[in-house]
């Protein structure tokens, strides 16, 4: 499993990932066609801005969009989110994809502390976010938060393997980006890929987190 950076390609799977079921705990509704396009410009906008403050990546498998990873910079901190599709749940990946994005941001961007936070009833988010490195700060308003500094993430509960352990394929997953073109998406090189002037950003579902 590796991060990415997102293509205009992506835009049918991000509409996948963004199904009915996989945004349950989010408070917004299931993605259409037209905000899929959207959603992958403004991401490849957000790649090329200078200081970036904004990285929005796909969490891909072997070619398979499984969903995106979001961090954004303020002048602070980070915010990270995430969603995953639903058909990928319970298999290590969101907690794989939290561990590599704290290690981009206290790594190359150097960012101090990162936060999360997720709806109250959505438990599985709150274990990822444990795994990964995040200690809960407060409850309120309906959402659990969380914050995760440099120190921390060294002292996590290692990552399960994903060896073993496959999304269920579906007939539309043929949309995403490798079956459409035979080529495997070039996985993000962060220390290349991510130069330390530039800021990241994220957002997420049972499994995600709200942005």
């Amino acid at each position: 499993m590796n991060l990415r950076e997102l293509t205009t390609d992506d835009a049918r799977a991000v509409l996948r990932i963004y199904s009915s079921a996989s945004v349950h705990h989010l408070p917004r509704a299931a993605m259409e066609g037209a905000e899929a396009q959207q959603f992958v410009e403004q991401a490849v906008r957000c790649a090329r801005e200078t200081p970036r403050t904004h990285h929005v990546l796909g969490i891909d498998m072997n070619g398979d969009l499984l969903g995106i990873i979001k961090l954004n910079r303020t002048t602070t901190d980070g915010k990270l989110s995430y969603i995953l599709r639903d058909d990928a749940w319970g298999c290590g990946f969101a907690t794989t994809a939290v561990t590599e994005l704290l290690a981009l941001a206290f790594g190359a961007l150097r960012i101090p502390v990162v936060t999360a936070k997720h709806r109250a009833g959505n438990a599985a988010s709150g274990r990822v976010l444990i795994k990964a490195g995040f200690s809960r700060t407060e409850a309120t308003g309906g959402f659990v938060h969380y914050a995760a500094k440099p120190e921390s993430v060294g002292q996590t509960t290692p990552v399960l393997s994903l060896l073993n352990c496959r999304p269920h394929l579906r007939a539309d997953d043929s949309t995403t980006r490798a079956s459409r073109t035979g080529r495997q998406p070039s996985p993000t090189r962060f220390a290349s890929a991510c130069p330390r002037s530039c800021a990241n950003s994220g957002s997420s579902s049972g499994p995600s987190t709200s942005s």
